[in-house]
């Protein structure tokens, strides 16, 4: 079985801003404020909007498999949404493997799934649910308490949303990197400033989080031992030392300064 853990960055849809709050003659920037005022109304005070607002620019994935494991971004810095969405699920196709998330079942997969209906980016494989694979009735990734989509956040929490905690939180607990000064509330700002590659990098390093935080937990439900914890961790170390890149190296060096 292989592991594909992911995450994405999102910025507003300033398109679908416009035609649904009938906004003409402002640039992206403005869109984006009028965009953030009426949520901050909506909700009494938070910008968070809602999930079929939020455009995909970047997705961040660890694959592990028997063979290797790997980190990278979907795509390249000017690939389209629609290319990113369909290379995330040409992976479900391919290898069928167990999707991690960390809030995935709250925030990322829902963007997913309203972003692949405005492009039509078709994903059979994904939204079966025992019609043509009669496993997939037993379990799926559609359902919150199947393990084929393995929220680690909602699992820990045992499903109470009081419970929740932030990826960053639970990150710098166990003495791996975190944010590092990063988060997701700057991702528009480095977007309206060009810098794809920075937000891409930084999408790396949460995925990176989210799959040390599974292997962690992966250890206190038995799946591995003590050991094998260790060597996964190792392994992590040594495909980001191969990789030699600025990002990677910040995130080993956070690391080892956590332990």
């Amino acid at each position: 079985m292989s592991t594909f853990v992911f995450d994405i960055e999102t910025v507003p849809d300033v398109e679908a801003g416009r035609r649904l709050y009938d906004i003409e003659g402002l640039d992206d920037k403005n869109v984006g404020k009028v965009m953030f005022h009426k949520r901050a109304a909506e909700t009494g005070g938070s910008e968070f909007l809602r999930h079929h607002l939020q455009r995909i620019v970047a997705i961040s994935v660890v694959l592990q498999t028997p063979e290797r494991l790997k980190v990278w971004s979907l795509g390249d810095a000017d690939s389209p949404e629609k290319a990113l969405l369909q290379r995330f699920f040409e992976g479900i196709e391919r290898y069928t493997p167990t999707l991690v998330s960390w809030n995935g079942s709250g925030f990322d997969l829902p963007v997913i799934h309203y972003r692949s209906l405005l492009h039509g980016v078709a994903a059979p494989r994904y939204w079966d649910n025992g019609a043509e694979d009669r496993d997939f009735k037993w379990n799926n990734y559609l359902s919150r308490y199947h393990e084929r989509h393995t929220d680690v956040m909602d699992v820990l929490a045992a499903y109470q949303p009081r419970a929740v905690a932030r990826l960053d939180d639970i990150a710098t607990m166990l003495g791996f990197p975190g944010k590092m000064g990063m988060d997701g509330s700057k991702v528009w700002d480095d977007f309206q400033a060009g810098d794809i590659e920075g937000i891409r990098n930084y999408c790396e390093t949460d995925v990176l989080n989210t799959y040390l935080v599974y292997l962690r937990f992966e250890m206190i439900r038995g799946r591995l031992t003590d050991k094998q914890y260790s060597q996964a961790c190792e392994q992590v170390r040594t495909e980001l030392k191969k990789e030699d890149k600025a990002h990677f190296t910040e995130f080993l060096q956070h690391w080892d300064a956590g332990n």
